[in-house]
């Protein structure tokens, strides 16, 4: 059985503990004095808008992970509705419109970006008027991709301060500010932020900011973070065949309730960029499902229908709950047996091989990994410890800081290296 490593190894040690993320000017640094036992008692309300256009990855990322940390965050659409469909097709339900928010005080308001969803951000009069009262009340603001420039510096809340953005919004930024090319930058009262792939270290470092670094060293450790933000990923790879399919990939990626958001928002949003035909199929009897952390995710389609077709690849995201009702499907173990005894590709992250695919005797003969505390239910653990494990046809990763690797290594598998790391540059996963 030949080992392969489909890229030279970089660093594969544990997750840093370092989890400075954010660059601060040394002469600004001093604006913040938070003290960490306040933090921990108060609660701390956060409003992530969205709007049609919006990147999901952006959007669910710091919604999710903020509330790890415990913060009561409210999802807004700036829309008439408050379903939006955001980039790549992945449909959100908010919690409330952005009107009914206008009189509340939020701790932090965090903008997505995404286009043409930043432009829809910038241009609603209700949430200018709420970031710029953030800003003059000296609370925390922030923005990510090409939110910074198309919203916060359109609203001239950046005059004076160090910020970053996505690399093809920087000139556009420098009109407003001075521009750093930081993965997350910190300066006075705003944190901005890149793109997808650094969508989780920006989150993070807001954590750090509203609860302190203890509870960001909390919540970091079960997200598996990437020790070397911004290296190479590295892919390892047992018993190598081809990856094969007719004209364009057909993948299928169920959803339930209790699913990771994270995960599941990645894979859709990364395989829909890569051009292949992803078809997002709840098993639930209604399309729309509650994930793990109370984000509302909508279906293309239900199982029962999704399931009349025959699919290229078949990947589950992870979570608890939604690995859970994986597991009960027959329907959907009766297709995941199928793609195995038809060689087909097929392949799961966090929960999902430790709890839908070995007690279904989807990992007989087979090395994967798993979410780090549910490792011990597989079978065969030698390879456990590999971020993302290619077996033959079968591809298994461990939670959501591994999610955008796993993703980028199904791309590399249908499409080649190249195509992997072209992806991985434009999201600022891997540095362009």
């Amino acid at each position: 059985m030949a080992l392969r490593h489909l890229t030279p190894f970089s660093s594969l040690t544990p997750r840093s503990k370092s989890l400075s993320f954010f660059t601060t000017p040394h002469n600004k640094n001093k604006r913040f004095s938070f003290s960490v036992s306040a933090m921990a008692s108060a609660v701390r309300k956060v409003l992530v808008p969205i709007a049609n256009g919006t990147e999901p990855m952006e959007a669910v990322i710091t919604i999710d992970i903020m509330r790890r940390a415990g913060a009561e965050v409210t999802v807004a659409s700036v829309e008439k509705q408050l379903k939006v469909d955001a980039c790549h097709g992945v449909k959100i339900v908010a919690d409330a419109l952005i009107s009914d928010c206008a009189d509340t005080v939020f701790d932090l308001i965090s903008l997505p970006g995404g286009m043409p969803g930043a432009a829809t951000l910038k241009d609603c009069g209700t949430l200018e008027s709420m970031v710029k009262k953030q800003a003059a009340d000296g609370r925390l603001y922030a923005a990510i991709c090409a939110a910074p420039a198309v919203a916060l510096g359109s609203w001239g809340l950046l005059k004076g301060l160090k910020a970053t953005c996505y690399p093809s919004f920087m000139e556009q930024l420098s009109s407003f500010t001075t521009t750093v090319e930081s993965r997350v930058q910190q300066d006075g009262k705003v944190v901005t932020s890149r793109g997808p792939g650094t969508a989780m270290e920006f989150s993070v470092a807001l954590v750090e900011q509203l609860f302190g670094k203890e509870k960001a060293d909390e919540v970091s450790g079960p997200l598996v973070l990437r020790p070397n933000h911004g290296d190479e990923y590295t892919i390892t790879e047992l018993n190598p065949m081809m990856w094969t399919f007719d004209n364009c990939p057909k993948i299928l990626v169920p959803i339930a309730n209790g699913t990771e958001e994270m995960e599941a928002v990645i894979i859709i949003d990364v395989l829909r960029r890569a051009k292949a035909e992803v078809v997002v199929a709840s098993v639930e009897d209604k399309l729309e499902v509650m994930a793990s952390r109370k984000v509302k995710l909508v279906a293309d389609s239900l199982l029962d229908e999704a399931a009349k077709l025959s699919y290229d690849l078949i990947v589950l995201p992870g979570g608890l709950g939604g690995a859970q009702a994986f597991a009960k499907s027959e329907k959907l173990v009766s297709l995941l047996k199928k793609q195995r005894e038809s060689n087909r590709p097929y392949g799961a992250i966090c929960a999902s091989p430790a709890w839908v695919l070995e007690p279904h005797g989807l990992l007989k003969g087979k090395k994967a990994t798993a979410f780090p505390p549910m490792c011990d239910k597989l079978s065969d653990k030698s390879e456990a410890e590999n971020r993302v494990m290619v077996d033959g046809n079968l591809i298994t990763s461990r939670g959501p800081g591994t999610c955008l690797e796993f993703s980028l290594a199904i791309v590399e598998k249908l499409f080649g290296r190249n195509k992997a790391l072209e992806l991985a540059k434009g999201m600022l996963f891997v540095k362009p």
